[in-house]
């Protein structure tokens, strides 16, 4: 499985229009290769380089749980077909980076499962991931490095 976005390379800066002080929309992705017994997708946007400060291990920025295994591409500024899980300050949709000190990299992380998932919307990552478990036929990622608007 792979997941790529025409705005950036993994690894490569987010443009800033995609972060929460700009346009906060979700840049395009797009999703190839989806195991054939795929039944459902989960996508996960993750900040691990959150301060200490914050008092998560992990910020949450997107949670969107099952999404449709046929799906390709998620257009930018598109809320994809599926159900909208609970990000860290506990909004449903798309949450752009923001980090508070320094460059921090974001993980948007894909899953193709073997089942459709029996989760409420607004379930958290946490919640959504205990409920993967034993269903994840494949897993992919792409990162992408946001800094501060002050030193941009």
């Amino acid at each position: 499985m792979k997941l790529s976005s025409p705005v950036f390379n993994n690894g490569d800066v987010i443009p800033e229009q995609y972060g929460r002080d700009f346009a906060n929309v979700n840049p395009p992705l797009v999703i190839e290769d989806v195991p054939n017994k795929a039944a459902s997708l989960v996508l996960f946007m993750e900040d691990p380089d959150v301060p200490l400060a914050a008092g998560v291990p992990v910020w949450d920025h997107w949670v969107v749980f099952n999404i449709p295994a046929d799906t390709r591409t998620i257009p930018e500024g598109w809320q994809p077909t599926g159900i909208r899980g609970r990000g860290t300050r506990g909004e449903l949709d798309y949450g752009g980076p923001r980090p508070p000190d320094r460059e921090h990299r974001y993980f948007f992380k894909l899953f193709a499962l073997d089942a459709m998932l029996d989760s409420p919307e607004g379930s958290t990552k946490q919640q959504i991931a205990e409920a993967m478990h034993g269903h994840v036929l494949e897993t992919v990622e792409l990162m992408g490095r946001f800094a501060p608007s002050f030193t941009n």
